[in-house]
């Protein structure tokens, strides 16, 4: 006689059941983790900064998003096997003034963020830290006082002097960004020139006396470079120089260029 009384599986039925759930679970879960892996491989990562190499462009603790398309679409995970990955879709290379992210050549186990300044071909040199390319100097303007102090006051490493920091604004063919000079460090005032190697790039970080870059130990390769960065999502650092904790809200969304 049949009745609305539901009977339980026995044993037999209940570990199929129960087995699966758990294979539909894990191959479910490992789909969505090799789709995570594929677009941090070849469309967008996420990188923290660590240094204050940037600034005022980019602060200590700003986390942004590196677009690793930019440059073309390449076959994920291809770049763990070579140096020199496969693209389904190749477009053109680093533009002067981009901000990217690449390996860096004399230890492959970091990664920097500088500015590109100069590309395949160009004659690069300092004078009085203004930027030739090419024999043609690149325009720095001081930046408005009210301007300057609202950078200046990002500045929260307490490792800098405020009081001898400079604010420019550099006008680097077409790309006009700010950059950070300290009027008691003086070493860095010339360099150069140098030629660019083919398939090689001329970085630079904005606050320039503070910054480990081609002037210190030379050209990036093109393989190197992992893409652009686009924007900042999360401005946060704690601090155990001074035991301080820095939340920047406002950060979060500024495009970069």
């Amino acid at each position: 006689m049949a009745t609305d009384e539901a009977t339980p599986p026995d044993a037999s039925g209940s570990s199929k059941t129960r087995t699966q759930w758990i294979i539909e679970n894990v191959v479910s879960l490992g789909l969505a983790l090799l789709l995570v892996f594929m677009i941090r491989s070849s469309i967008v990562e996420a990188f923290k900064i660590p240094s204050g190499s940037m600034i005022p462009t980019l602060l200590v603790g700003d986390h942004i998003f590196v677009n690793k398309f930019a440059y073309g679409f390449k076959v994920p995970f291809s770049d763990l096997f070579t140096k020199d990955p496969l693209y389904i879709v190749k477009r053109d290379g680093p533009k002067r003034g981009d901000i990217i992210v690449f390996i860096y050549p004399k230890d492959e186990s970091f990664y920097y963020i500088k500015r590109v300044v100069g590309l395949p071909g160009d004659t690069v040199e300092v004078q009085s830290k203004v930027i030739l390319i090419n024999g043609k100097k690149m325009i720095q303007d001081p930046a408005p006082m009210e301007e300057a102090n609202q950078v200046l006051q990002k500045v929260d490493d307490p490792k800098y002097n405020r009081a001898s920091l400079e604010v420019f604004k550099e006008h680097l063919d077409g790309v006009d960004h700010v950059v950070l000079f300290d009027q008691n460090n003086p070493f860095r005032e010339n360099f150069g020139p140098v030629t660019v190697p083919a398939d090689h790039l001329f970085v630079m970080g904005d606050n320039r006396d503070f910054s480990n870059d081609s002037r210190g130990w030379g050209f990036v390769p093109m393989r190197n470079v992992k893409g652009r960065a686009m924007v900042i999502w999360l401005s946060l650092w704690i601090s155990f120089t001074d035991s301080q904790y820095y939340f920047r809200p406002t950060r979060t969304g500024t495009v970069l260029h």
